[in-house]
């Protein structure tokens, strides 16, 4: 599949926008097809609606649910095959033996956490218990445990265009965590955040997720980005 210039919220599409870029080869100055379309004011809250709603549901699922919801995400990424690293390598001129090896790393960190979310002791659960008989009070009980912050926003890097990308690691441990994620692409590399982000959204479907787990857009950071992070929605923002 060949990226569509599109702003990908939830499991849908849209281009409604008029602010359009292209991507460039630096390598040889040409411009590249096609337009990538800057998400709107409306878009970009309807990313965060989506991503509160699905918050609930998400993290409340399984560690054997969510591990596997990352392990297929990596399935995915692997999935589009040579067709991934030749557009990352037209956008960035970085070279396939290079972005060979980070699509390694950006899988590998995807099912590293996926096998962290199995083992379970990152929610450092601690249990206090009482002492009813305690004087001159009794003791409570107190329990804590690490919890799901919210919908997280991820800033795709402009230098890792897999690794910390679109399902870099910023977005492979708050995924982990149960945080739903919506990714504002780097338009040093928008066709290759778009293929990634395709991938993420077959992995929702396979796996059942809720449909605001993710969403990615396009887009100008001084007006996308300071929208998604000014969002009242938005809980944790991740800038590589």
């Amino acid at each position: 599949m060949e990226p569509q210039g599109k702003n990908l919220i939830g499991l849908s599409e849209a281009g409604d926008g008029d602010a359009t870029f292209k991507a460039y080869n630096p390598t040889t100055g040409m411009v590249m097809e096609p337009d990538f379309v800057g998400a709107t004011p409306g878009e970009v809250d309807r990313a965060l609606q989506l991503a509160g709603e699905a918050l609930p549901i998400f993290r409340k699922k399984s560690a054997e649910e969510r591990a596997a919801f990352l392990e297929m995400i990596a399935d995915e990424i692997e999935a589009i095959g040579d067709h991934l690293i030749e557009r990352c390598d037209a956008e960035t001129g970085l070279g396939t033996v290079r972005l060979t090896g980070e699509r390694g790393r950006t899988t590998g960190q995807l099912r590293l956490f996926a096998g962290l979310v199995r083992e379970g002791s990152w929610v450092d659960a601690r249990i206090d218990t009482s002492i009813p008989s305690r004087e001159p009070l009794p003791k409570p009980d107190v329990r804590l445990m690490l919890m799901p912050v919210g919908p997280v926003v991820v800033f795709g890097a402009s230098n890792f265009p897999l690794a910390f990308s679109a399902a870099g690691g910023d977005t492979a441990s708050a995924l982990a965590a149960g945080c739903p994620v919506i990714v504002k692409a780097h338009r040093s590399h928008a066709g290759t955040a778009e293929l990634v982000g395709r991938a993420i959204q077959m992995a929702v479907k396979s796996c059942g997720m809720p449909e605001g787990v993710f969403s990615m857009v396009h887009g100008s950071g001084q007006i996308v980005g300071s929208a998604l992070v000014q969002h009242p929605i938005t809980k944790a923002v991740g800038f590589t």
